[in-house]
């Protein structure tokens, strides 16, 4: 149970590390970057939505008690986590805001332990603090070191959404099914995003050109779109959510914030952004912290006190879905 999460983790943040380049190409044949967040959201819902309303219907049925805790899950763990991180980075060097976004590790950690009072493995907080410290040297933080105090709190809560996505997917009960969770949260996040998108404004010839980013490959936008839908969110997001299932909050964010260290790789190979020095360093650490983290779904640190909670929390009999 505990390698299989790890592997859905790690395949699922390689598959998240794609949005980033192939939304460059999106952007690059003229749509803006809400835009181009937009489309994804709404291609990758309407898809679950349809594929599961003939294969499995039962999976898109929201008990009514239910729905505040799905219209949550659209507006903070998928609307919010994009949108702020796109705001963020209009005010932000992109590398400071992707560094506040990934202070998710370290939030969910901070929660698990002061709110749900449970006690974690002491694995599971150096390695999400490892984690974080690779982050920063991997988008080389101190080049950003004048801060926009807005954009300072827009990344923070970016961050603090993306803890909640990694928190609500580790909640949930067996009275939700997964798959429903995420279609109606990625339909729901594109209805959100509507007022800001404008989706009457975008320029839906761009999906009949093909786009070369500067320095990259030239490939046409229509693929690199559906490969955007198909694996960097409908495929990341439903290994993620069995990944966190299996795992837990604290060390699936922590093994997910590999999906930088895998942007940067992607992007390298296709839009010709070239890896320095501080990138390798910074994703060895990266992956020391990811690494260290895991551990903490071997042996709890005091099993003798709430047996349930200490292993629901590292993972232990974490439900399969």
């Amino acid at each position: 149970m505990r390698y299989a999460g790890l592997a859905l983790a790690f395949v699922s943040s390689w598959c998240f590390a794609f949005s980033g380049p192939m939304a460059k190409y999106l952007i690059t044949a003229g749509l803006a970057p809400i835009e181009a967040v937009w489309t994804r959201m709404a291609g990758a819902g309407l898809l679950l939505v349809a594929v599961l309303a003939v294969v499995r219907p039962q999976a898109l049925r929201i008990p009514r008690s239910r729905l505040p805790f799905f219209g949550l899950y659209a507006v903070m763990a998928v609307a919010g986590v994009q949108s702020l991180y796109f705001v963020a980075i209009t005010r932000l060097p992109v590398g400071v805001a992707l560094l506040l976004e990934f202070m998710a590790p370290v939030m969910v950690v901070a929660w698990v332990r002061l709110v749900r009072k449970v006690r974690l493995a002491r694995a599971a907080y150096v390695g999400a603090v490892v984690a974080v410290a690779g982050l920063a040297i991997v988008v080389e933080a101190w080049q950003g070191l004048r801060l926009d105090a807005l954009g300072l709190l827009l990344g923070l809560l970016a961050g603090a959404c993306c803890a909640g996505y990694f928190l609500m997917n580790d909640s949930f009960g067996d009275d939700v099914n997964p798959l429903g969770l995420i279609a109606w949260g990625m339909a729901g996040a594109a209805l959100v995003l509507i007022p800001f998108a404008q989706p009457w404004n975008i320029p839906w010839e761009a999906f009949t050109v093909t786009a070369t980013p500067e320095g990259g490959r030239t490939l046409p936008v229509l693929a690199a779109y559906l490969w955007m839908v198909l694996v960097a969110t409908v495929v990341a997001y439903i290994l993620g959510v069995n990944a966190v299932r299996r795992l837990s909050a604290a060390v699936g964010a922590t093994v997910a914030s590999l999906e930088v260290i895998g942007g940067a790789v992607v992007a390298w190979a296709l839009v010709g952004e070239t890896l320095g020095g501080f990138q390798i360093v910074g994703g060895l650490i990266v992956l020391s912290g990811a690494l260290l983290a895991q551990t903490a779904t071997a042996t709890p640190a005091h099993p003798a006190a709430e047996p349930d909670l200490e292993a629901r929390a590292v993972g232990a009999t974490a439900p399969t879905a």
